[in-house]
């Protein structure tokens, strides 16, 4: 019965698990974009674009997993260092988030700072996979109900912001 039982929760929590990572290959593919134009003149507009749509991107997710994921992490998992851990980055995550979107690509630090979100992101997004997803799938978490959650959050907020980027014009779709 219990082999049974893991199954199933293992199975119950791939929506989540998906959603997770396919938010994290998103914005890993918005950086790459972003370290094309390092070097090219005239790319300012364009890094412009991407820079903001990671941030906006980011700031979905973080909010999302702040507010749906990580309160069922930490109760679930146990691991108050790692769940602190998470909640660190996020908070240098947003604070290199904020002074970016008030710079100018042509601002001293701009391609630094977006680097240093990079690394912070990279470095987050493994400790994330390679420990918290993998203590989420051994829980007895509601996975399908949690990326319901989660995508409802996104959207909701999504809308929220869609007026606000739409009048500043910072939105990047990679094609």
């Amino acid at each position: 019965m219990t082999t049974s039982k893991q199954t199933t929760l293992k199975s119950n929590t791939k929506p989540l698990i998906k959603l997770i990572k396919q938010d994290h290959e998103n914005v890993k593919d918005l950086f790459s974009e972003f370290e094309k134009l390092h070097d090219k003149k005239n790319s300012n507009e364009k890094k412009t674009l991407i820079v903001n749509q990671i941030c906006h991107e980011l700031t979905l997710h973080a909010l999302a997993e702040e507010k749906i994921i990580y309160p069922v992490a930490r109760e679930e998992i146990n691991d108050t260092d790692l769940m602190d851990e998470a909640d660190v980055e996020h908070a240098g995550a947003k604070n290199l988030i904020k002074e970016l979107s008030s710079m100018d690509p042509s601002d001293s630090h701009y391609d630094a700072k977006v680097i240093v979100l990079k690394e912070y992101i990279e470095h987050h997004v493994k400790e994330e996979e390679s420990e918290m997803l993998p203590k989420l799938e051994k829980s007895d978490i509601d996975g399908e109900g949690l990326a319901e959650k989660f995508i409802k959050f996104k959207e909701k907020h999504e809308k929220n912001n869609i007026n606000s980027n739409s009048q500043k014009g910072k939105s990047y779709k990679s094609t």
